[in-house]
């Protein structure tokens, strides 16, 4: 780990310029869950620190008659035990309940696990200088596959390690973030970038932009979403492949659908094909199997992960036979 300056921001109006304009010149830490390990594993060389637990006001959860707000400091324990959240946004209540270890969620905050960086073991090792540290190429491409992406892969092929961030991304959410011309909003579906975009970022967030809020909108009266994952152990793993839904009904027919997959893709992946397939259908065992099919049409396994489309199929197939019960 190399030398750096460490800052304790006051507010958040003056974090856009402790920042600077490049990447290398400093960064923001929040629980520093991610972060101090990627500093760990010589994946990230910070001049500068900037933190934000020093700044009053970002750590809540709000509800009002448009929808949920929270702060992005609120920490995953403390959404996975809100009963507002329980109630009213059960796949996201469901998808921070299976982040980490306990201890874990006590630390690491909302907005943090949503722009957290890869899990690729060529990422995160010093041995490999892979395209997402400026290097040539991605190691996995000829390399050990087996986590990596199935959609929207090249010249990188990792995948989002964000549960949170397809749930929020299912219930329609945005961000606001704030830079040096301002506060903004984004869609969270116009929040991260494919490799192709910008092979060494994730996100559209500019080196001297902080997120401050998360926004979720009110569901539909009858509207229903859950959060499914598959892990190889039972705690403390990220997902083999993951998916979060939302389906509104009438009269047992589908008026709205949300599905995003996770753990398959560089970015939180949303079916369009499936949403669009049952949209305005009544929904039985045989729509929910052709639904699945259909979310997987686009699929691109590599050498050693043909595995995460039976999975991914499955989760689809489970999610939408659950919500139309």
């Amino acid at each position: 780990m190399q030398n750096f300056a460490y800052v304790n921001a006051t507010s958040i109006d003056r974090v856009p310029s402790l920042l600077g304009r490049t990447w290398d010149e400093a960064v923001v830490m929040a629980g520093g869950t991610d972060l101090i390990g990627e500093m760990k594993e010589d994946a990230a060389h910070p001049k500068r620190i900037v933190n934000l637990k020093t700044i009053p006001g970002l750590r809540y959860i709000r509800e009002d008659k448009t929808g949920l707000r929270i702060g992005a400091l609120t920490t995953l324990a403390e959404i996975e035990m809100s009963e507002v959240v329980r109630k009213g946004y059960a796949a996201l209540s469901q998808a921070v309940f299976v982040i980490a270890s306990p201890q874990i969620r006590n630390v690491g905050t909302l907005a943090g696990n949503i722009c957290q960086r890869p899990r690729c073991w060529y990422y995160r090792s010093k041995d490999f200088p892979c395209i997402k540290k400026g290097g040539a190429r991605c190691y996995a491409v000829d390399g050990v596959s087996r986590y990596h992406a199935i959609f929207g892969g090249g010249p990188s092929y990792i995948v989002h390690p964000s549960d949170s961030a397809p749930a929020l991304m299912a219930l329609g959410g945005s961000i606001k973030v704030v830079g040096p011309q301002g506060v903004k909003e984004v869609r969270l579906d116009d929040f991260f970038t494919l490799p192709d975009m910008n092979v060494r970022r994730e996100n559209i967030l500019r080196p001297n932009e902080v997120i401050t809020e998360i926004v979720v909108p009110k569901p539909a009266p009858n509207a229903k979403s859950l959060f499914l994952k598959v892990r190889e152990r039972d705690s403390i793993d990220f997902a083999l492949a993951s998916v979060a839904a939302s389906i509104t009904l009438q009269n047992g027919v589908c008026q709205q659908a949300s599905i995003v997959l996770g753990g398959v893709a560089p970015i939180p992946w949303r079916a369009t094909a499936a949403e669009q397939y049952l949209k305005g259908r009544r929904i039985d065992e045989a729509r929910a199997q052709s639904t699945a099919e259909a979310a997987m049409e686009d699929a691109k396994p590599m050498r050693d992960n043909a595995y995460k489309v039976e999975i991914a199929r499955n989760l689809v197939k489970q999610a939408v036979m659950t919500l139309s019960a």
